[in-house]
């Protein structure tokens, strides 16, 4: 599998195993889905599952536990203290590994019309997928809960949905959206005072002008007669848990409460639980290199990858060198794409682990994974050029004996021949991509990795250039002259330096 998206469904049921159990199964029932994680809170009343799936398969099993869920929550009978307005309450998708955010907004944005169309539950998009600036931020569409949301429905204009014209009656509206990793961290105080639990949150949230990227509740904890002070870490490199950590027990400690503990829902990148340990312990000089376990990881990966090296590459150089027109030029030049989008992942990567560079750590992120996506995409354009022009030379091989015949050859070949043009367009149009990004790295990446990007450019190059010479080679065989007349404009621009500048 070469994508992976993170999806977080919320649902409210925290106190009944064999309802979440349910939904759980009903999300693992498509393929290319795993469960890495489900946290079960009666207090709250709320249920987390931490799902990875494909980037085609991850919105299908969303949908599946959301239908589930409507099935077996009713709102009307819900008691908790965490706010919700739905059975499934809120649904992120978080990019992994080669996926961008704005396809996982694309996935947010199609699971949002599905709920409705196949469950008529209405649905609001939030954070990157927001349709509206006030809507980015979850507790704005969660004001008043399900209750006051019931209320307001068809008479407050804001309270509109995305998608939906009613309400449902007993698994009210869904939160659907895409973001990046966020890390829910809830601590205990040792005191039942809700109030106490609720000034802290208030002091130390951003929105109130406390730490950046910290959202904060304060809640009371019936079951373990303690409060408890909630918190979603947005940007964990830029709060990281140990600051927030810190100043709740720093707001505590000013009204004479202590931390009964702290815990953490769902799951969390290690070099979050890393920096929270360099901190606390005011480790000097430290790399991630340091710790066993990443040391002997990344040997072994070398390792490996020393051997691996030639017999991964062997078989399609053996390919190409073969006496057949596929694989050809367009399946090289889309490899040469992957490669420098490749090349450019890894420079990225090692920039980040410099911490000299830590100004330029969120620009480098979001580069590495819009990189990983263009390189998988065109990885699938290697087999995919062979396979278009396969087509069209399977097309000319139609028998031409009779008028019926003839037409009916002169048809596929106008139809493989498009898309025998068409695909190293989009490989071109991709290396291009690849390209722009790899030229803005220069001024945010260690000087060290320069060779590597200038590499990276030019690999980016010749498979741009590769690619439009196998689209002007396929045109003169294509009737349609509107169409190739499209195709030459765009054939024109890209050819163009400054289109990638």
């Amino acid at each position: 599998m070469h994508t992976l998206v993170e999806c977080v469904p919320n649902f409210s049921e925290g106190r009944d195993p064999q309802v979440v159990e349910a939904i759980a199964r009903a999300a693992l029932a498509g393929k290319d889905v795993w469960l890495l994680d489900r946290h079960l809170d009666p207090d709250h009343n709320r249920s987390v599952l931490t799902l990875v799936g494909s980037l085609e398969c991850i919105g299908e099993a969303a949908l599946r536990s959301i239908g589930k869920a409507a099935e077996l929550i009713d709102l009307r009978r819900h008691e908790g203290v965490h706010p919700r307005i739905g059975a499934t309450d809120v649904v992120p998708f978080v990019p992994i590994s080669g996926v961008s955010l704005e396809e996982c907004v694309r996935i947010a944005e199609w699971v949002a019309r599905e709920a409705w169309q196949r469950f008529k539950i209405p649905t609001y998009l939030y954070e990157a997928a927001a349709r509206r600036p006030e809507r980015r931020h979850l507790e704005n569409i969660r004001v008043g809960q399900f209750e006051g949301l019931r209320d307001e429905f068809h008479t407050h204009p804001g309270r509109l949905p995305d998608f939906g014209a009613a309400l449902h009656p007993t698994a009210g509206a869904t939160v659907v959206g895409a973001r990046q990793f966020l890390i829910a961290f809830n601590i205990n105080l040792n005191t039942s005072d809700e109030a106490v639990a609720k000034g802290i949150a208030r002091k130390i949230r951003a929105s109130s002008g406390g730490l950046p990227c910290v959202k904060a509740i304060g809640l009371k904890l019936e079951s373990r007669g303690m409060a408890q002070v909630s918190m979603n870490l947005t940007d964990f490199q830029t709060t990281s848990v140990h600051v927030a950590f810190r100043a709740v027990k720093e707001a505590a400690g000013q009204q004479g409460v202590e931390i009964a503990g702290s815990e953490i829902v769902g799951l969390i990148p290690r070099r979050a639980l890393e920096d929270a340990a360099v901190r606390a312990l005011q480790l000097e000089s430290y790399s991630p290199e340091l710790i066993v376990e990443n040391r002997l990881a990344s040997v072994l990966a070398e390792q490996r990858g020393a051997e691996k090296q030639r017999a991964l590459t062997e078989g399609f150089v053996a390919a190409v060198a073969a006496p057949v027109p596929t694989p050809g030029g367009g399946s090289v030049a889309a490899l040469a794409g992957s490669l420098a989008a490749a090349l450019g992942e890894m420079v990225c990567g090692v920039t980040l682990k410099r911490k000299s560079f830590h100004q330029h750590f969120p620009v480098l992120e979001e580069a590495r994974a819009k990189l990983a996506n263009l390189r998988e995409k065109l990885m699938d354009r290697i087999d995919r050029d062979s396979e278009s022009y396969q087509s069209f030379l399977d097309a000319k091989r139609l028998p031409q004996v009779s008028p019926t015949e003839q037409a009916a050859r002169a048809e596929a070949m106008e139809t493989a021949g498009k898309q025998a043009a068409a695909v190293p367009l989009e490989t071109a149009e991709l290396v291009a991509e690849v390209e722009r990004l790899l030229k803005q790295l220069r001024a945010n990446t260690i000087p060290q990795a320069a060779p590597d990007l200038a590499v990276a450019v030019l690999m980016a190059e010749a498979g741009r250039k590769g690619s439009l010479e196998n689209v002007r080679a396929n045109l003169p065989a294509i009737r349609d002259r509107s169409w190739t007349a499209r195709v030459e404009r765009k054939v024109k621009f890209l050819a163009d330096s400054d289109s990638v500048a």
